[in-house]
């Protein structure tokens, strides 16, 4: 059997991979478990120094890297490039911080006891990663996982499956030992086998129906399982903005970078009313300022969906509001040209009712409610199964401070959106997952704490 890899942006056939078997996969498994006691043995220092080798050659590929991760999703080439330097930008936290979190912890020293915590490796993990951001979610839980010293089974989406191989041949050119990293490839069938593999945590990135379904699945194991599953990202402007000009552009960036493909993408705009007229303005001038177009043409920041399917769940969402009273700004339909290209889509006079203000577009697409307080805001945002990341823009300090805890969300951003950040934890609430990756919390959701009580 075989993967097809088509690109996005025109259709055409790129290659085609050979796809693993559940022989394949245990074989795989069988590699991985005789590996990896010794390679749980290396130093943290030594590990640390291939991540490092990793790291370096990600950056001296990169032109090769962000060609192959453009053709295969869709995106910019300039935002592939993005992706590959926050990822080494991760990496170096990750890095600097692995001894700290990593290291045995001495708690306590009295005559006679010492008492410790040392964290030892899971085993052998499995990672189900996702395609919109292969790098940066990849790292997520790659590097921190073989800095703890387990085996990785990455499983990348079939729609990034030339990116994971990549992934795969830098760090064995950065001296990874051989069957500490193995790579599953295929589409959903490939991934359910793995969930029938005796491995010692499971670690996915998608969507909340998929990760249900593997939360169930894995349930009886008795083994870590976390899920980074999607958003319905909400953000507030408030109406003591003094400069909404530049609001506006930057709030359109977090809405609609990446084709808004994004866990974190803003995915429906509150406004309060006093600001709201020059917002929309402000806003619709920038949507309509963007080049569309192939991703490799210079200055596009418009690219191809990586999925046409998701293509239909656009002009349904577009639809739905614009039967319920929505007023249509800008865009509406795909874009006639070979590819799957949708118009920059802005959407007014919406509601909390339509779908584009409740289910997860996933791409170009947004809706714009005004609002006449803060305490509505609030309602508002809070009315959503997901609970990702939640934004408020103000000039005031304190009033944000008073928004933010109100809001349920794993990340609060004041005058800030759609960022991640390697020092802070990454978490979802509701219908947006559990468990954590980056900062100390991640560096150790791939451990297991054992304590010593030493007597002597």
């Amino acid at each position: 059997m075989s993967l097809s890899i088509f690109n996005p942006a025109n259709g055409n056939l790129i290659t085609e991979v050979p796809t693993d078997s559940q022989e394949s996969l245990h074989l795989k498994f069988e590699k991985l478990s005789s590996a990896q006691n010794s390679w749980k043995m290396i130093s943290l220092l030594n590990r640390m120094a291939i991540i490092q080798k990793f790291s370096d050659l990600l950056a001296s590929n990169i032109d090769e890297l962000a060609s192959i991760l453009s053709s295969e999703v869709g995106k910019p080439l300039n935002q592939a490039k993005n992706e590959i330097n926050g990822a080494r930008t991760r990496i170096a936290w990750l890095l600097a911080n692995a001894e700290k979190y990593l290291s045995d912890e001495i708690m306590s020293e009295t005559p006679g006891m010492t008492e410790k915590i040392v964290y030892e490796p899971l085993g052998i993990v499995c990672n189900i990663s996702a395609w919109n951001y292969p790098y940066l979610v990849g790292i997520n839980v790659i590097v921190p996982a073989l800095l703890a010293g387990n085996g990785v089974f990455y499983k990348p989406s079939e729609f990034a499956t030339l990116t994971g191989l990549k992934i795969e041949e830098m760090l064995l050119k950065a001296g990874l030992p051989e069957n500490t990293f193995e790579i599953a490839i295929g589409k959903g069938e490939v991934g359910n086998m793995l969930l029938e593999m005796p491995l010692d945590g499971y670690y996915f990135t998608g969507s909340y129906k998929t990760g249900d379904y593997i939360y169930q699945k894995v349930a009886s194991k008795m083994v870590p399982c976390q899920l980074e599953l999607g958003g319905k990202d909400p953000l507030y402007v408030t109406d003591d903005i003094a400069d909404i000009k530049n609001v506006a552009i930057g709030t359109a960036d977090g809405a609609f970078y990446n084709n808004g493909q994004s866990c974190c993408a803003v995915e429906r705009i509150y406004v309060h009313e006093k600001v709201y007229d020059a917002y929309v303005e402000s806003f619709i001038n920038e949507v309509n300022s963007w080049t569309i177009g192939e991703p490799s043409q210079e200055g596009v920041y418009i690219a191809a969906i990586t999925r046409e399917d998701q293509i239909k769940v656009l002009e349904n969402q577009v639809k739905d509001a614009l039967e319920k009273g929505a007023k249509l700004l800008t865009g509406g339909k795909r874009i006639d040209k070979k590819g799957n290209y949708f118009e920059p889509t802005v959407l007014t006079n919406v509601n909390n009712q339509m779908l584009v203000m409740q289910e997860e577009s996933f791409g170009p697409i947004i809706g714009i409610m005004k609002v006449s307080s803060d305490a509505e805001a609030i309602n508002l945002m809070n009315d959503t199964s997901y609970g990702l990341t939640a934004s408020v823009y103000a000039d005031s300090k304190e009033r944000a401070n008073e928004i933010l805890p109100k809001l349920n969300a794993g990340s609060a951003y004041w005058n800030c959106c759609d960022r991640v950040s390697a020092a802070l934890p990454w978490s979802g609430r509701k219908h947006s997952g559990f468990g954590a990756t980056l900062s100390h919390a991640g560096l150790r959701a791939f451990t297991q704490p054992k304590a010593y009580h030493l007597r002597g």
